[in-house]
C-alpha cells in the first residue's frame, strides 16, 4: 500500500489532474491490488476467523468492490485521511454537546456540521457565508435553496 501512496504523492507533485493521476495508479497499484487480494484469500484458509488478522482478511475480502474503487475513479482518494480529519473535532465535541436538548436536534447539527465544514473545504468564510444565507432561508422555495450550498454561493460571489 505503500507504494500506491507513493505513487499518488509523485503523481501530485507532477501536478496531475485528478484523471490524469487515474493511469500511473491502474498501472501500478492493479497489479499490487490483484497480491493483496490473492493473499487475503490464502490467508482466509490458514487463519483463524475470531483472530484478529482472520477477521482483517474477512473484513478486507467482503469490502473488496469498495476498496478497488479507486482504481476506477480518479476522485476517490485512497485514504479516509480527510473525512477523518474534518470529523476529529465533532468527535472531541460529542461528549460536550450532550446538552444539544433531544434525538431530534442531532441530524440538526449534524447538516451544520457538514455545513461549517463544507465552507472550511472550500475556502468559504464561515461567518461570512452563513450572514449572507440565513436571514433570507426561510422565505425561499425549496428548488432555491440549492443555489444556497457553499460552493454554488462561492461560485456566484467570483
Amino acid at each position: 500500500m505503500d507504494a500506491l501512496f507513493l505513487v499518488d504523492r509523485h503523481a501530485r507533485e507532477q501536478q496531475l489532474s485528478a484523471e490524469e493521476r487515474l493511469a500511473p495508479r491502474r498501472e501500478h497499484g492493479d497489479s499490487w491490488a490483484a497480491e493483496i487480494h490473492a493473499e487475503c484469500k490464502k490467508l482466509r484458509q490458514t487463519v483463524l476467523p475470531k483472530s484478529a488478522l482472520g477477521q482483517a482478511v474477512a473484513y478486507a475480502l467482503n469490502m473488496w468492490p469498495k476498496l478497488r474503487r479507486c482504481f476506477d475513479y480518479a476522485e476517490v482518494e485512497l485514504s479516509n485521511n480527510l473525512a477523518e480529519n474534518s470529523m476529529r473535532p465533532v468527535a472531541l465535541g460529542r461528549k460536550n454537546w450532550l446538552h444539544v436538548g433531544s434525538a431530534q436536534s442531532g441530524p440538526k447539527v449534524a447538516a451544520i456540521l457538514s455545513v461549517v465544514e463544507s465552507c472550511r473545504r472550500l475556502g468559504v468564510p464561515v461567518k461570512e457565508y452563513l450572514a449572507a444565507v440565513l436571514p433570507g432561508l426561510a422565505r425561499k422555495k425549496l428548488s432555491e435553496v440549492a443555489d444556497l450550498t457553499p460552493a454554488r454561493w462561492a461560485a456566484s460571489r467570483e
